[in-house]
């Protein structure tokens, strides 16, 4: 009843619109200049579906500045999602899906210096927790029996395959997008292929290790690793 009687506080009897629902009167009741509160009220905007000027509750919120209940705008979708993911576990599950959309990574990475750095700063961090910790467990091993030395290191080794990996797939995915619209010539194209093809074979044999357990180099892959 408070509510109510304040909202007709606001809206002397020749002002009210017939038309006008008492919900929106109320959204527009919080305009503190009378008379542009009695100005706006007169003056509805567009419907996006129907083309016609009419008040609705999300345009008399969009009016205000107030959050809506349908956003439209791309403004007010990014304003829901940031309620949504005001939580850091729903953010981070958000940021995973978004970027897994290449073009949506490009224009970030491109147009963002901020979100770059950001993300550079992450890669940097993350692989600075798995130095400390595989140094931690390098320390504990030299007190340790000798079995289980050779399982640190071999922890070692593996950590840096992947980091090996990781910055490979991380250098290409910061190189190929900047080449859009470049034409290559014959020479470069043969110049990738020879370089793909080193890659091809040390992919090979980096799965040939992981299946087998042979890390054996044959003289014919160890000369194409050498550009030879």
């Amino acid at each position: 009843m408070k509510t109510y009687r304040w909202t007709s506080s606001k809206w002397p009897a020749e002002y009210r619109q017939a038309k006008v629902s008492h919900g929106i009167h109320r959204v527009l009741a919080s305009i503190e200049d009378p008379q542009r509160r009695f100005a706006v009220i007169l003056d509805p905007p567009v419907h996006e579906r129907s083309g016609e000027r009419r008040w609705t509750r999300d345009a008399a919120s969009r009016a205000l500045g107030w959050q809506v209940t349908v956003p439209h705008t791309v403004q007010e979708k990014v304003e829901r999602i940031h309620d949504l993911a005001a939580d850091d576990q729903v953010a981070a599950r958000i940021a995973s899906d978004l970027l897994r959309r290449p073009e949506v990574a490009f224009r970030v990475m491109a147009e963002d210096d901020t979100a770059r750095h950001m993300v550079n700063r992450a890669q940097v961090e993350r692989a600075q927790q798995i130095a400390e910790t595989t140094h931690m467990k390098a320390a504990e091993a030299v007190r340790a029996p000798v079995p289980l030395l050779d399982q640190v290191r071999s922890t070692m080794h593996f950590v840096d395959l992947v980091g090996a990996c990781s910055a490979f797939v991380a250098q290409v995915g910061r190189v190929v997008p900047a080449l859009r619209g470049h034409a290559f010539t014959a020479d470069e194209r043969a110049t990738v292929e020879r370089n793909l093809a080193r890659v091809r074979g040390a992919s090979d044999w980096v799965e040939s290790a992981v299946t087998t357990g042979n890390v054996g180099l044959d003289e014919a892959l160890a000369q194409l690793l050498r550009g030879e």
